[in-house]
């Protein structure tokens, strides 16, 4: 289809909106190089871990190596949809999630290969759980739209994402690696790329959280979409971080399993809530809560 017009010599960028405020965000904080990060302490740190700490923290990287590698792969489906309805703003910051995942990916893949030394495959961490998440679930949401963009789908596949992969998932995990990592002060540079990945995560929820909530106050029968989607994988989820600890007799460094179930549910019902207000509610509203909340996101 040929161009008719466009945005920026038209009415011009709306850069009050929350995606253009996301954009501004990630311009600002997101743009940092894995190669940058010093893993010369964390070598030193690993080396005087027991094999079931050292074997916990591969089988965590491991999960969030594949993990990153496959929204990677399956992210430009939701780019593509954006970019055909001609929401450019929305489509400029989108532009940043997949600049960011791949280089999530490429700070997973240095550290295992850099500081655990390992170069074998490591797909045995990955469970049924996982496998039903990560290896069915999320590229089968992203990639429905290339032959079905319409708002259902975009639910569909942005509750997939950024609902139960960032924000129960990825969240969960790095909690999980924080309280490790802090609490017996270990691994500094794996400790600056956590947080600095977690920042990016925050800003590609935030973006999920609004594409859905403007979809629903558009068309409250979507709402349903919501519903089956979480309840089709919030087990399998909570299962994947249930799995992590079932390997383990006593489980390194005193995790407790209980308390990243309950974390991981205390994040998915937060943003169950937000979504919840936004039937409903009016654009200009949502535009409003979403760009207070990004406003004042450390990420």
């Amino acid at each position: 289809m040929n161009h008719q017009t466009f945005v920026t010599t038209g009415r011009g960028l709306h850069r009050h909106t929350p995606p253009m405020r996301l954009y501004e965000k990630a311009k600002r904080l997101g743009i940092w190089n894995p190669t940058d990060i010093d893993f010369s302490q964390d070598k030193k740190d690993w080396q005087t871990l027991s094999p079931d700490e050292q074997d916990i923290l591969l089988r965590l990287s491991a999960m969030f190596q594949a993990g990153e590698e496959a929204v990677t792969l399956d992210l430009l489906p939701l780019i593509m949809t954006i970019a055909q309805e001609g929401r450019l703003e929305e489509e400029m910051y989108l532009t940043t999630f997949l600049f960011e995942e791949a280089k999530h990916t490429d700070f997973f893949q240095r550290f295992i290969h850099e500081v655990t030394g390992t170069t074998t495959n490591l797909s045995h961490y990955h469970t049924e759980n996982y496998r039903i998440i990560f290896y069915e679930a999320l590229p089968q949401a992203l990639q429905q739209l290339t032959h079905d963009p319409s708002p259902a789908a975009q639910i569909r596949a942005a509750v997939t994402y950024n609902m139960v992969v960032e924000g129960m998932l990825a969240e969960t995990g790095y909690h999980a690696y924080f309280t490790v990592l802090t609490q017996n002060n270990l691994m500094p540079g794996q400790q600056q790329g956590i947080r600095l990945l977690k920042q990016d995560e925050s800003r590609h929820i935030a973006y999920g959280i609004y594409l859905i909530s403007r979809l629903v106050a558009t068309d409250d029968s979507l709402w349903h979409i919501v519903e089956e989607t979480m309840n089709e994988l919030t087990i399998p989820a909570l299962g994947v971080v249930g799995d992590a600890f079932a390997c383990y007799d006593p489980v390194p460094f005193g995790l407790v399993e209980s308390d990243f179930i309950e974390y991981a549910m205390r994040q998915l019902q937060k943003r169950i809530e937000r979504l919840e207000r936004a039937r409903g509610a009016s654009l200009a509203e949502i535009e409003r809560v979403t760009a207070e909340i990004i406003e004042r996101d450390d990420g």
